[in-house]
């Protein structure tokens, strides 16, 4: 099958979403698939096409951005290039561009799936607002012309006000999960570096510097675990610096974070790749998930710290819990809640034996390959009807 996946952003750009994108464009490619990713070459030293592990990447040229949007010229007619050649489009959304697409590939008579991976909750501001309502219009619009949706988990889908527009075309599907293994000497090479060795215990949070990741909520949880722990330490992993559209929000927290990375109680360590983070979660005791809207829609993040026996701390978002209460891996607080955080975290700390569960029953469930047969099922149902 010829398998076209669209998406503004992808690799090396990092979010969940394109995570999420990359893995099961390689697990469809494994599978013996013609797989092509369009998306936007929003770097200019990215090459315009290249083929990587097995995925064709073609990356339309940016000539400027509004907000996190990206203005791409000759997009449309890549679009009904690459629509043509597929079978098989697949949109993920929140995407301004997926209408076209969707349009395009019942036109050309091809099935156009969406990936709903999240509503999308800009912050405060009438910008912003218009943004958001523009993207609610395409969103819908993508929505009526495809001929079915995915979402991660029926929880996000029945307390999302867009999805549940849509329940006689929705298929829940688990995200798809891997992590390689830890280069030889990485862990103990990190926890070196972090000197995890005297800075127990270790709090994870592994995620963009964005407002609706709840970083002001494990600060304002800090406090009450320093009491009981003064040596704990946060292991920020993700970008922190120069996120789009969060500046803002960066430079009102920045003070109070710096007076934890003096006293040694936080530390930032970027980006890192899949092998770097193999290292990172051997070396928490445990990894928060504060997340404040519905601009969260799982946490992947989760899956991966279970899978190396790491238990969660996840807010109680519809689809952010989902992993916790699948596992018993962890706890579920009150949105926003940060005392709720901190007895959570303590609680943990106090009993870990009680959130250990079997690493190999969960990656069953989140294997890309898996994942990726999934979709092949409801692809098959939907060409056949």
């Amino acid at each position: 099958m010829r398998i076209l996946t669209v998406l503004t952003y992808y690799r090396p750009h990092t979010s969940g979403l394109t995570i999420y994108a990359e893995r099961l464009a390689e697990a469809f490619a494994r599978r013996g698939h013609q797989v092509t990713v369009l998306t936007s070459r929003f770097d200019a030293s990215m090459p315009a096409e290249e083929i990587f592990k097995g995925v064709k990447i073609v990356r339309a040229p940016v000539i400027f951005r509004v907000s996190k949007g990206v203005i791409m010229p000759t997009f449309g007619w890549l679009a009904w290039k690459h629509v043509l050649a597929n079978d098989v489009v697949q949109l993920h959304l929140p995407q301004f561009d997926a209408p076209g697409f969707a349009a395009r590939a019942r036109l050309l008579g091809k099935l156009a799936i969406l990936t709903y991976h999240c509503d999308l909750q800009l912050p405060q501001g009438l910008f912003n607002r218009l943004v958001n309502t523009v993207v609610d219009y395409q969103n819908t619009t993508a929505a009526l012309l495809a001929n079915h949706i995915v979402t991660y988990t029926q929880d996000y889908a029945d307390h999302s006000p867009f999805l549940s527009r849509y329940k006689e075309k929705l298929t829940p599907i688990l995200p798809p999960v891997e992590l390689p293994p830890a280069q030889p000497g990485a862990i103990q090479s990190l926890a070196e570096a972090c000197q995890t060795a005297t800075r127990r215990p270790v709090i994870g949070m592994a995620t963009r510097f964005a407002s609706e990741k709840g970083v002001e909520i494990l600060l304002a949880a800090l406090p009450k675990v320093l009491e009981k722990y003064p040596r704990a330490q946060v292991l920020f992993a993700g970008q922190h610096q120069d996120v789009m559209g969060e500046q803002a929000y960066f430079e009102r927290l920045a003070p109070t974070i710096r007076k934890y990375e003096q006293s040694g109680n936080w530390k930032f360590l970027g980006n890192l790749d899949p092998a770097q983070m193999a290292a990172y979660y051997p070396n928490l005791d445990l990894l928060v998930v504060p997340s404040l809207n519905s601009t969260e829609a799982f946490g992947l993040v989760q899956i991966e710290a279970m899978l190396n026996n790491v238990p969660c701390v996840a807010s109680a978002l519809p689809g952010v819990r989902r992993p916790v209460q699948m596992t018993g891996m962890g706890q579920v607080t009150p949105i926003g809640d940060a005392n709720a955080l901190a007895e959570a975290i303590l609680e943990i700390l106090a009993e870990p034996k009680k959130y250990r569960r079997d690493p190999a029953e969960i990656a069953r469930a989140y294997d890309p390959d898996s994942v990726a047969a999934e979709y092949e099922i409801l692809f098959a149902k939907l060409i056949g009807k």
